[in-house]
């Protein structure tokens, strides 16, 4: 069965039919790892050792904090973190990257690296650098957030066009 025209030109379309099959080769990528997606993204800030204390981790990551200790719970009883007193506040707790956690995090980003290359493989590679440069431009707009109802009613009414006097 094929896709109409109509559907497959349509912006909607394509993108959503990239993200589930990104989504679908991610999750099993990632699959390993206790809490999956979340739980790498933990373990990428760990690395970057940005991420100051668990509340505000949980914060950047838009994470709810009960989950989040939950998910590091995970992640420490794997090895792949530690929590340690934070040496300004010894009340606060960062997430801290283990040696073990480093590897995995190795490991899982040749495998999302691989699932890029499949997903991108129809482009050249200067396409695939040109595409990731567009999305990210238009992922990080100040405008890039979610919309209130009232707000995409508001793009989504017809014009309103100015009346013509008699």
């Amino acid at each position: 069965m094929t896709t109409p025209p109509t559907v497959t030109a349509d912006l909607g379309w394509a993108l959503g039919r990239v993200l589930r099959t990104y989504i679908t080769a991610t999750n099993a990528a990632l699959s390993e790892v206790p809490g999956g997606p979340r739980g790498y993204q933990v373990l990428a800030a760990a690395a970057a050792d940005d991420t100051g204390s668990q509340l505000a981790l949980a914060q950047k990551l838009g994470v709810d904090r009960t989950v989040m200790t939950y998910l590091i719970d995970d992640l420490e009883s794997a090895s792949l973190v530690e929590r340690r007193p934070d040496p300004a506040d010894r009340r606060t707790r960062r997430i801290i990257l283990t040696e073990r956690g480093q590897a995995r995090l190795c490991q899982l980003e040749r495998d999302l690296r691989r699932v890029e290359e499949h997903i991108l493989a129809p482009l050249e590679p200067h396409e695939q650098d040109v595409l990731r440069g567009l999305l990210q431009r238009v992922a990080t707009q100040p405008e890039a957030r979610d919309f209130t109802c009232t707000e995409a009613e508001q793009l989504t009414a017809p014009p309103v066009r100015p009346r013509r006097s008699p």
